[in-house]
């Protein structure tokens, strides 16, 4: 799978530095082919001279290195090395590393490259148990993951300080499965492809405090955003009130409410191949939002409120959709949940629906897994196992593919 793809490999300060130099070994023995930059810290574990020998190409250290043939090659080399790179993996990525990317800092020139890049950048945290469980540490990480960043769990054992815990380096074979798993889920099958999905809650004033809203996290949109990102679309994601963090090359668009939202989406549509309306939209909303905070007048009281139905983005994108865009909304069902979906495919014109059900384990609100099945305006209807919220998505994205 590697063969003839083009590897980055970034390293950074840390005693497992020399433990790379058995993975770009390994990388070219699988055809790929590998160059090497390194921050000044790695240079003091391992020398660039060995990693030159390793890969067969020159290694970059620094920007402003004087032995490239002119100004102008010192000028780019940020950017020729991210569009040259299929992957780039961090291997060891030390906590001081993971910071800088988390914050978006560019000091050096492996920093730099990984803000210009457009690849998939895989990160192997390797470090102390303690600055690894670090909460800062872990923050960072999930931050990371959440923009599209592939995470290397470290494996557990003897550390260099003498302690024992995570933050080993993976063993080579594990980092290179997952490089190669990586690219195989950001094939870029949906390049030239505008795709707008929606995510998250809405939410509806009651008052200046108070709203009517839903528990919907928006992590199944958001995967599905930076899935296709990944897969080369472009990618605009029209987000509720929700605290993600935007997946690299997406276009976010925040809206609170309905209104909102079908303002947003209807501004979008018209230019998209594919729509996926991921978002839990409120159906109602108060007839009236009060202008000061309702305020309780005693124990016994109740207080009843008038709602009106909140604008149909899903129904009025069917409506006006065109010939050889695809439509693709979810259903969250608490009974008759196959029957619903299929009445609300056909309703509202959707080329498939996507089923989801509170009452199986793994799935619903706020999980980084979910079980779904699809419902095809045409076809087989499949029920597909237990996975990751990412993997749905490109399983999403897998069927909407032969759509376009």
């Amino acid at each position: 799978m590697l063969r003839g793809k083009h590897i980055l490999v970034g390293v950074t300060g840390g005693i497992a530095a020399y433990k790379v130099c058995y993975l770009v070994r390994d990388l070219r023995k699988t055809g790929a082919d590998v160059k090497v930059i390194m921050t000044e810290a790695a240079t003091r574990f391992v020398a660039p001279l060995t990693f030159s020998a390793l890969s067969g190409h020159d290694v970059a250290t620094d920007l402003w290195s004087v032995n490239q043939s002119s100004a102008s090659d010192i000028a780019t080399r940020h950017i020729d090395l991210a569009t040259w790179a299929d992957a780039f993996i961090v291997a060891p990525a030390s906590a001081n590393t993971i910071a800088k990317l988390t914050y978006g800092l560019s000091d050096n020139l492996l920093t730099i490259i990984a803000l210009a890049s457009r690849c998939p950048i895989l990160l192997a945290p390797t470090m102390d148990a303690d600055m690894y469980i670090n909460p800062v540490t872990q923050q960072n990480i999930g931050r990371l993951q959440e923009r599209g960043y592939v995470v290397i769990p470290p494996d557990e054992g003897d550390l260099a300080s003498g302690l024992k815990g995570p933050g080993r380096l993976p063993e080579i074979q594990v980092i290179i499965e997952t490089i190669e798993h990586t690219l195989d889920k950001s094939a870029q099958d949906l390049k030239g492809k505008r795709i707008l999905v929606t995510a998250g809650p809405t939410f509806e004033s009651i008052d200046p405090v108070r709203f009517l809203g839903n528990r919907s996290s928006g992590k199944m949109g958001f995967a599905i955003a930076k899935a296709a990102a990944q897969r080369g679309a472009e990618v605009t994601l029209v987000a509720g009130p929700v605290s993600l963090e935007t997946p690299r090359s997406v276009r976010r668009i925040d809206v609170e409410s309905a209104a909102q939202m079908h303002e947003a989406v209807h501004a979008h549509a018209s230019k998209a191949h594919a729509v996926i309306m991921a978002a839990a939209v409120a159906d109602y909303k108060p007839q009236a939002a009060a202008k000061n905070k309702i305020k309780k007048q005693g124990p016994a009281e109740s207080l009843t409120l008038e709602l009106a139905s909140t604008p149909d983005i899903l129904l009025s994108l069917g409506e006006k959709k065109k010939k050889g865009t695809v439509l693709v909304g979810f259903a969250l069902e608490t009974d008759n949940e196959l029957l619903n979906a299929q009445e609300k495919l056909k309703k509202k014109n959707l080329d498939f629906i996507v089923l989801n059900s509170l009452k199986e384990k793994g799935a619903g609100f706020g999980t980084e897994t979910n079980v779904v099945t699809i419902v095809p305006r045409r076809g087989k209807i499949e029920k597909l196992p237990l996975m990751s919220k990412f993997d749905v998505a490109n399983e999403i994205l897998n069927r909407l593919k032969n759509l376009l």
